[in-house]
């Protein structure tokens, strides 16, 4: 497939309320291969479709290389506890920040075949789940950050 430009700080598009899906087409379709490919290209854990220009309810996460998550349409139906700790994002590139999430939280979303499912994630995925869904609302983690952004330290 294709590896997509990652949209930016700054790009209008991030700051948009996304559209429901309610069909999944061919386009749609290589539309979540490209966002898997994008996300692994540029080593994330998580992606959503405004982060490659397209304003459509998706998300694809994978938190461990090798567990890939598709989720369309996704809403978080509970979430409980919290977990503090540092946070980027591919359309914040260099920088991090101190962000508090929930530690467990269950989704509701539809799969390739908008066949709807549960489930239910906590520490890493929980953090990833709510972080690109809070895109798909047209919002950044940088708005949540307790105290200052931080430069990536380089390796």
């Amino acid at each position: 497939m294709a590896i997509r430009n990652i949209r930016e700080i700054g790009d209008p598009v991030l700051n948009k309320t996304c559209k429901t899906v309610t069909e999944v087409t061919g386009r749609t379709k290589d539309l979540i291969q490209d966002m898997f490919d994008t996300m692994y290209e540029a080593e994330g854990v998580g992606l959503a479709a405004p982060q490659v220009g397209i304003l459509k309810r998706i998300v694809v996460v994978d938190v461990t290389g090798e567990d890939p998550i598709l989720l369309i349409n996704p809403v978080i139906m509970e979430s409980s506890g919290e977990q503090t700790g540092n946070e980027g994002c591919l359309s914040v590139p260099g920088k991090t920040g101190v962000v508090t999430r929930p530690n467990y939280v269950k989704v509701k979303a539809y799969d390739e075949d908008l066949k709807p499912f549960e489930m239910e994630a906590t520490e890493l995925l929980a953090r990833a789940f709510c972080h690109e869904i809070e895109h798909l609302e047209g919002h950044l983690y940088v708005e949540k950050v307790e105290g200052e952004l931080m430069d990536v330290e380089s390796e």
